[in-house]
């Protein structure tokens, strides 16, 4: 996972406590899409690393 790949989780993991502490909800669901966002993003850059070797 590159530099700016786990920047981007650490702001999807905040969004989503943010929202939780604060009890917006909407801020909360946009942090848990970010979330599968990501985990689509690496399962993707997993599988073409699986591919490369």
């Amino acid at each position: 996972m590159s530099g700016t790949e786990k920047s981007k989780a650490h702001v999807e993991q905040a969004k989503e406590a943010v929202g939780r502490t604060v009890g917006n909800e909407r801020l909360t669901a946009e942090g848990q899409a970010d979330r599968a966002k990501g985990k689509a993003r690496e399962t993707k850059e997993d599988i073409k690393d699986n591919f490369r070797h």
